[in-house]
């Protein structure tokens, strides 16, 4: 730096050279000084979005089946309790859960002993047979809370993204008021549709109203299309009962077409909704008569539980065969209500 000032003093005098100092001091001490610009945020939130990718979805299970339990025949809901032994999740027990008339004692020692272990995660519907006492007064004894209001058998609750409406189809139960429009449990049903109308949809009961049974007085309930037509309105995905004794899945249809004289509906892969018959808790076993349109999948010979793994905008079923029995059938769909940015 001295040599530097040296030669300065010789080329261009002393305050020439002081000039040239200054100018350099101001200009080193103004970089030094100069504010580095912030970075993009975009990289930041790419980083973030891609971590948001890679975190494993949330998934629910509701499991379980209708036609459970029997004192007569206690080996068939032995074995399907085997099933949900090994399944974590929410239960569901869809109508006739303890035979033969519902009451205290059947629940205490037909059911109990099987599928009771899952009581405290299991949401039950009620069946004919709870109905024997025309009061189901055994089974809303059993279930206290969980079974919904008192003496209604209907409610809902949710799973994640998915909305679930438990159905009360004994639409001729004395003091439920029948299931067609206007009457209090159809009113419920539309307002509770209503306050969730971004939600995946899936209802069960007892009855359906879609089946290949030998008899169709038993098998067929054309007095639940009024609750089929709010679901199918509401865009709902997923209907799964009991009743018949065996299993049957139905691609999506729609109610529209149904008629006593009739009882089918119009394929809709779009808009409809699929109905799973799963009667196989291990009550006995059901003879299934000629297809009806849109069943795709029918077995009558295996207890089984139906496995229903719920994640956001979509659903995957299974069904799981008691030891022993080589049936099985899945797949997977895709929810009415699916937001944008569902994967």
């Amino acid at each position: 730096m001295f040599g530097y000032m040296g030669k300065c003093k010789d080329l261009v005098g002393r305050s020439g050279c002081g000039l040239i100092l200054l100018v350099l001091i101001v200009s080193t001490y103004a970089r030094a000084h100069t504010q580095v610009p912030p970075a993009t945020d975009q990289p930041k939130r790419a980083h973030l979005k891609a971590r948001k990718k890679q975190q494993p979805e949330r998934a629910f299970v509701l499991v379980g089946a209708g036609d459970i339990a029997s004192c007569k025949n206690p080996e068939g809901a032995r074995a399907t309790a085997k099933l949900i032994e090994q399944i974590p999740g929410t239960v569901f027990a869809a109508g006739d859960l303890a035979y033969e008339k519902g009451s205290a004692e059947d629940f205490k020692n037909c059911y109990d002993p099987a599928w009771g272990r899952f009581k405290d995660r299991t949401r039950p519907a009620l069946g004919n047979h709870e109905y024997v006492d025309h009061t189901a007064s055994g089974y809303f004894q059993y279930w206290g809370t969980q079974a919904g209001p008192l003496g209604k058998g209907y409610y809902s609750y949710d799973l994640g993204d998915w909305h679930i409406v438990v159905l009360n189809t004994n639409c001729a139960a004395k003091d439920l008021g029948g299931c067609a429009a206007g009457s209090p449990q159809e009113t419920w049903l539309k307002e509770d549709l209503a306050k969730h109308p971004k939600a995946c949809f899936l209802a069960y009961g007892h009855h359906a109203l879609f089946s290949s049974g030998v008899f169709q007085r038993h098998a067929v309930h054309p007095e639940l299309k009024q609750l089929w037509e709010d679901l199918y309105g509401a865009r709902a995905d997923l209907v799964i009962a009991g009743h018949e004794h065996s299993y049957e899945r139905f691609a999506p249809q729609d109610p529209e077409r149904f008629a006593p004289q009739d009882p089918a509906g119009n394929a809709d892969p779009v808009h409809g909704i699929r109905e799973i018959v799963a009667g196989t808790g291990g009550r006995s076993h059901d003879l299934l008569g000629l297809a009806t349109p849109n069943s795709e999948v029918r077995d009558w010979d295996t207890f089984g539980v139906l496995k229903l793994t719920l994640s956001a905008g979509k659903y995957a079923w299974e069904f799981i065969a008691e030891e022993g029995k080589s049936f099985h059938d899945s797949g997977s769909g895709v929810c009415h209500n699916r937001p944008p940015d569902a994967n």
